[in-house]
């Protein structure tokens, strides 16, 4: 993990170590003086734009094993650290509760991250980030594991979700959210979570919710890594799935990294977008 990166945006071109790239970025710092949320999410993609593609044993979709490498990995965890809370899915409970899925920020459990436990003790912060969980149907367990400690986890539904269930969920979660009516509206989802103190949004989950992200204006930055590979193949999920975008997202380039070391020397781009 020695091995540098180079910045190609914004000049003068410069090597940084990419252990605590991402760290540098300080997202915890944004938006600090006028008090609003701060929210961003993250993809790695094939250069066709595959962040997803069909499980080859079972339903579902799952981030291709050709574009996953350590690299980026360790940069998910540098944004995942600095966030107060991580947008998640029903999905994610249930793919957790039953042994598929891991931690999202693995500061306890892999010693590669343990700087990263430190750096949120050294700031005061909780062990792990709360998490919001978004779901209209409420039809996932809370696995006691995520509620170990002094987290929190936040359901976010609609006013079409069960009553029992939510009553259920709030019993063991604690908080449940009515962000919508079809459907979680975005800038109500953040609104709420400002409310609740959270500033530092970080959304970990796929297509969908970051387009209602998108569609409700509360992005603020994207960051994308571009692995220098083509996969080709359908079904396959983009980075954004749903209806047109009326009017479009509009993002500025923020940084670009060349990173020459990912996988055996393929290599990848690292990117970051602030939006207009």
């Amino acid at each position: 993990m020695s091995d540098s990166i180079i910045r190609l945006f914004p000049l003068p071109s410069q090597e940084f170590p990419l252990k605590g790239l991402y760290l540098s970025h300080n997202l915890r710092e944004n938006k600090r003086d006028s008090g609003e949320s701060f929210v961003y999410s993250n993809y790695v993609t094939s250069l066709d734009g595959r962040i997803a593609v069909p499980h080859p044993t079972k339903a579902g979709m799952v981030v291709p094993d050709q574009i996953t490498n350590p690299r980026d990995w360790r940069l998910f965890q540098e944004l995942a650290v600095q966030a107060d809370i991580l947008i998640t899915s029903g999905r994610y409970l249930r793919d957790y509760a039953e042994g598929r899925a891991q931690e999202i920020l693995r500061v306890y459990d892999d010693p590669q991250f343990a700087d990263l436990k430190d750096w949120r003790t050294e700031r005061g912060l909780s062990p792990q980030p709360d998490m919001a969980v978004i779901s209209g149907s409420l039809d996932f367990p809370v696995p006691p594991a995520l509620i170990q400690g002094d987290r929190n986890i936040v359901v976010i539904t609609t006013s079409r979700a069960d009553p029992e269930r939510i009553k259920a969920l709030e019993s063991q979660a604690g908080k449940v959210i009515i962000a919508g009516e079809g459907s979680v509206n975005g800038y109500r989802l953040v609104e709420s979570l400002l409310e609740m103190g959270y500033r530092t949004i970080y959304n970990t989950t796929g297509p969908k919710v970051l387009h209602l992200l998108l569609a409700a204006g509360v992005l603020d930055r994207l960051y994308l890594s571009f692995v220098n590979r083509l996969l080709g193949g359908s079904p396959f999920s983009s980075i954004v799935e749903g209806e047109q975008l009326d009017p479009p997202a509009d993002f500025v380039l923020n940084t670009i990294y060349l990173d020459p070391h990912a996988l055996n020397g393929l290599g990848q781009l690292l990117t970051s977008y602030n939006r207009v």
